[in-house]
């Protein structure tokens, strides 16, 4: 299938926007690389890229060539996939982007549970946020995203949700932690607050339910990881926010207090799949593995 492994040149040379970066992925020579997009362009009697000071960027045409080679390699997945189920050997591949609070506990639980029925089954896991998910689902980069606050898009599909809320998360050793019940949000304030960074949808929930409000949070510190802040939890009596599915607690020595303000942000996780793709049958029966353990929680 040397045909399919000259239209990937194009592909990579699309997503690179460069001849030689393209190379470098795809471990053959620069020279290599444009003489088969020469090729192409020939045939199809148009240029497929412009060629620019600083790389390569594709035209209307070339955007609607790349269009067909993802849908086609998209395609060949999923022949090789059924093929694989025909002689029984349950192999194939997973591609999932994810919500960083899933990282930690849920989904490798899920991954390894999963695993431990169908062995032969790898796994491609990236952690990004709602608009890295849409953009690798569009791209063919993923098969599934797990996400939190996916807006709806027209070319998206659902595939399960549940409700989550944003959660109070501290050392066990923290004061609040010995208080019977939840907390009120003003409870927090004469402790030092660790908050995910601004464009992440939990601190987005939580910004929208404060601008409502009289309480006012001052974050000592942010960061856009989730484990920097877990981390920075064992210190200062520092409190975090965390939707609740990532914030389990049985494996450190953390403890989880529910917010009780009238009103306290509650958002969505969405797994989702691009609308009308076959997906390879390798991530058609993982999302329905996940389902299952999304419906559990």
């Amino acid at each position: 299938m040397n045909h399919l492994r000259f239209l990937r040149y194009i592909d990579e040379v699309a997503r690179s926007g460069s001849i030689r970066q393209a190379a470098e992925r795809l471990h053959v020579a620069a020279s290599a690389v444009n003489r088969r997009v020469q090729d192409i362009e020939e045939e199809l009697g148009t240029p497929l890229f412009e060629r620019l000071p600083r790389g390569m960027r594709l035209t209307a045409a070339g955007e609607l060539f790349v269009r067909y080679i993802r849908d086609r390699s998209s395609q060949l997945d999923q022949v090789r996939s059924q093929i694989e189920e025909l002689h029984g050997l349950r192999r194939g591949s997973v591609r999932l982007v994810a919500s960083q609070a899933l990282a930690p506990f849920f989904l490798p639980d899920a991954v390894a549970a999963f695993r431990r029925q169908h062995p032969l089954v790898a796994f491609q896991v990236r952690v990004g946020d709602h608009l890295q998910a849409l953009e690798r689902l569009r791209a063919y980069e993923a098969d599934l995203a797990l996400v939190f606050n996916l807006a709806p898009e027209p070319d998206v599909e659902s595939l399960a949700e549940i409700e989550q809320r944003l959660v109070c998360l501290m050392h066990r050793g923290h004061p609040l932690a010995r208080r019977a019940g939840g907390l009120r949000l003003r409870d927090c304030t004469d402790y030092p607050i660790a908050l995910p960074s601004p464009e992440l949808g939990g601190r987005q929930m939580l910004d929208r339910f404060l601008v409502g409000s009289s309480i006012k949070l001052r974050p000592a510190i942010e960061s856009n990881s989730f484990e920097f802040l877990r981390a920075c939890l064992h210190h200062d009596d520092t409190l975090s926010f965390q939707i609740r599915i990532g914030a389990v607690t049985e494996r450190e020595d953390l403890v989880v207090k529910e917010i009780e303000d009238r009103g306290f942000p509650r958002g969505r996780l969405m797994l989702a799949a691009l609308r009308g793709r076959q997906m390879p049958v390798a991530a058609h029966a993982f999302a329905q593995h996940l389902i299952h353990a999304l419906q559990a929680i």
